[in-house]
């Protein structure tokens, strides 16, 4: 082609290349080129999906496709070592997974048979007998149990717990959305797990949907610590590093930043993946979503995810702002552990606890600003009408009502912004202020209505029912919705 073809093409290609494959064909049909130069774009086009689908899948897949063999290893009924065979459960970068049965203890194991690759190597197989060892010594409700460790013949197979249930892919893909709650509580197991793994010294690395699995009763339980980072001494092991720095270990789609580069990782990278799994869980998208696999990397690397709070307004700002955090682009902003992850999710859940009255809470503090605006309108009114000391009531009317609308307007901010504890004692910082403002003003409010009322009686009147009004808002009114609403007046 000449030159000004291979321009084209270029221009073409950058066209279309962040769009999906079905919308690019479209493109090129409704704006043809020569058939020379489309040509050449369909097949850059192709080219470039097919360089990044690799991104899509476990670093450690692609080198189990290559040198494990495709047949099924075992097959329903054949004995390894004690266990039996049933059926296969699926594959991944470590081995084959079957349901088996353990017949020392009559009990269903998920039996994991490392791949050849792995083991045949005797550094390796230490290696591997060391990280069952440690995984082992995890003991959570929230992360699937390793029973055993097996060596028998040239297999090596790990025994782990059999979780009868659906994998929070498969939650993700079926629908419908979560509601906050359920979304809450998914965020809140999986904290909880991660805490205990990282109080053991170990990083999961490769945490996302398919690792991940809700059983039949409803519990949360995290998979496959197969790719796991182990610090020094984890499970009375020295625990030598299973790859050398730099390598890429993990699936690229929920990788955080630094693994993509190759840096270190720690509890916080494990943080990032959670960021991408509950997004994804509550919105059914996952946050950098991009036309190919590629791009999706390149977005974790440069992009911004759009706001969960703007996608999802129903799961309150704690929650939102606690993901969002999580999907920092450096460690450093993210929560330092899984365990200060957890808390501000509890902080989260006592406010998502807020009973539903809350809302007259809200209405009766709105109702306070607009009878301080009344009373500094009837103040002037009153001003106009009656020269002298008047006036200077007016004044403190006027003063009174900014700062007792000031107080308030922080009382509202503070409830939708700050965790319950934090906003109480707001609350119980401001019930005195707030108390002498509404009784002084009430007080001045009579005592201009009672001046008023001399020559204009029906103006009088009004402004007396204001100074009631604001004083029963503050005595009866407030101390009950407070009280409902929060548990203190």
């Amino acid at each position: 082609m000449t030159p000004e073809q291979w321009r084209r093409v270029r221009d073409r290609f950058e066209r279309c290349v962040d769009l999906p494959r079905q919308d690019a064909d479209v493109w090129l049909l409704a704006q043809p080129d020569s058939p020379d130069v489309d040509a050449e774009v369909r097949s850059l086009l192709h080219h470039h999906s097919q360089a990044g689908a690799f991104l899509a899948a476990p670093i450690l897949d692609a080198a189990s496709d290559l040198l494990a063999d495709e047949d099924e290893r075992f097959n329903e009924g054949d004995v390894i070592g004690s266990y039996i065979v049933r059926r296969a459960l699926g594959r991944g970068g470590m081995g084959r997974v079957y349901l088996a049965t353990d017949t020392r203890l009559g009990r269903d194991v998920a039996l994991k048979v490392l791949a050849p690759h792995l083991v045949r190597d005797p550094a390796q197989r230490e290696r591997l007998r060391r990280e069952a060892r440690a995984a082992a010594a995890l003991s959570h409700p929230g992360i699937c149990t390793v029973y055993a460790l097996e060596e028998v013949g040239d297999e090596v197979v790990i025994a782990s717990e059999y979780v009868d249930g659906r994998l929070l892919r498969e939650e993700i893909a079926d629908g419908p959305r979560p509601d906050a709650a359920a979304v809450l509580r998914t965020a809140l197991d999986l904290a909880a797990a991660l805490a205990a793994a990282h109080a053991r010294g170990i990083t999961h690395r490769d945490l996302k949907p398919e690792n991940i699995i809700r059983a039949s009763n409803g519990t949360l339980k995290i998979l496959d610590f197969g790719l796991a980072r182990i610090d020094e001494g984890v499970g009375g092991v020295e625990a030598p590093r299973m790859t050398s720095p730099g390598t890429l270990v993990g699936t690229p789609a929920y990788m955080a930043p630094e693994q993509l580069n190759g840096g270190s990782t720690d509890a916080r990278t494990d943080l990032f993946a959670v960021g991408l799994v509950i997004y994804e869980y509550a919105t059914g998208t996952h946050p950098f979503e991009a036309p190919t696999p590629l791009a999706t990397t390149a977005r974790i690397l440069e992009a911004a995810p759009r706001p969960l709070s703007a996608v999802r307004h129903d799961l309150g700002p704690a929650l939102a702002a606690a993901v969002e955090r999580c999907l920092m682009k450096r460690p450093g902003d993210r929560f330092a552990s899984a365990a200060a992850l957890l808390t501000a999710l509890h902080a989260s859940e006592s406010r998502a606890d807020v009973p539903a009255v809350v809302g007259w809470w809200r209405t009766h503090m709105v109702s306070l600003f607009l009878l301080y605006a009344a009373a500094i309108v009837g103040g002037w009114f009153v001003k106009e009408w009656e020269r002298g000391w008047a006036d200077a009531v007016f004044v403190l009317l006027a003063m009174l009502g900014t700062a007792g609308g000031m107080l308030r307007g922080h009382l509202l901010f503070a409830e939708r912004t700050h965790e319950r504890a934090r906003f109480l004692r707001e609350l119980q910082r401001s019930h005195l202020p707030l108390a002498t403002i509404d009784l002084v003003m009430a007080a001045g409010l009579l005592g201009l209505g009672v001046w008023a009322a001399r020559t204009r009686s029906v103006g009088g009147a009004l402004i007396i029912g204001l100074g009631v009004g604001i004083a029963l808002a503050r005595l009866v009114l407030e101390r009950a919705t407070t009280d409902a609403a929060f548990g203190q007046d």
